[in-house]
């Protein structure tokens, strides 16, 4: 059956038999074969073919999303088995928002790699909410996610706190006032992340505790290009201490100095189940290093 679903996971991504044969490197026929036999199973027709193209139908797109949990479980039943006679290797399928997994997991991972380098780590960055539907579904080992996050059917465990500041251009006329105000702030052309961000979480949290509604923002989807366009003077931003200390230290980005900032937020492990792999102990033991100074991170 596990390679039943495995044979049809490859068909729907690739919309095609013979793309699909090629990277299980089977052949079109037997690949064939295998749909037909979980058409029969399941009971019903799960794609519509055409001379150029199959795709989904509505039965097909119900197993195809059961299909991808059900092989995260069974993959993950296999290293856990391992685990009891193994050292600590093998995948580790790590989510992350982009702040935490842009500036902070690639030094996680360097220390980690060093002492246990059989682990072989796979990384997906993504917003919060995402993350977080990948791990539920078993598709993720892991994620760590940003803000304040809750959610009834994960386990969450705070890891540790980031401070935000609201960052602009050198030569912006708020950086060279002593205190901005939240009406200085109100009139500001703002650069948010989409919504389901962490980021842009943080930002509307900012935002209601400021008082203040603006009116002007543009959503953009990347840290990166958010830190270009508040450079280049399009506007400005709320954004992690992490992600803007190169900037800070070569002052192509400077801080606004407001009352009640920076903003506080916290960095949370997010996971889906209490039996874990040598591989993600090993891996949640050096995330937690980061927190052990009083609970912030610490550069």
């Amino acid at each position: 059956m596990d390679q039943q679903l495995e044979v049809f996971i490859a068909v729907a991504e690739k919309k095609n038999f013979s793309r699909a044969a090629q990277e299980l490197h089977m052949t079109q026929p037997a690949v064939s074969q295998y749909i037909q036999a979980l058409e029969r199973e399941v009971g019903t027709r799960l794609l519509e073919r055409t001379n150029k193209y199959v795709k989904l139908n509505k039965a097909g797109e119900i197993v195809y999303d059961h299909a991808k949990e059900i092989l995260g479980l069974y993959t993950k039943m296999q290293r856990l088995v391992d685990d009891l006679t193994n050292k600590t290797s093998g995948p580790l399928a790590i989510g992350a928002s982009y702040t935490f997994g842009e500036y902070i997991l690639p030094h996680i991972l360097a220390n980690m790699l060093e002492e246990y380098p059989l682990v072989n780590p796979t990384i997906s960055i993504g917003n919060t909410r995402d993350i977080a539907e990948f791990v539920l579904k078993h598709q993720m080992d892991v994620g760590i996610v940003e803000g304040d996050f809750q959610h009834d059917k994960l386990v969450i465990e705070p890891l540790a706190e980031d401070k935000m500041f609201i960052v602009a251009s050198p030569d912006h006329q708020l950086v060279k006032k002593k205190k901005a105000t939240p009406q200085d702030l109100v009139k500001e052309k703002w650069i948010v992340r989409e919504i389901g961000s962490g980021t842009r979480k943080a930002a509307d949290n900012m935002f209601k505790s400021l008082k203040i509604s603006p009116q002007n923002m543009m959503e953009f989807g990347s840290i990166q290009l958010i830190k270009e366009s508040v450079e280049a003077g399009l506007g400005i931003s709320l954004l992690s201490q992490w992600a803007i200390r190169k900037e800070l230290a070569m002052g192509t980005l400077k801080i606004i100095e407001v009352d009640g900032l920076p903003f506080i937020r916290l960095f949370s492990i997010v996971t889906s189940s209490p039996y874990r792999t040598k591989a993600l102990d090993t891996f949640l033991e050096f995330v937690r290093e980061v927190s052990s100074n009083g609970g912030s991170l610490s550069q």
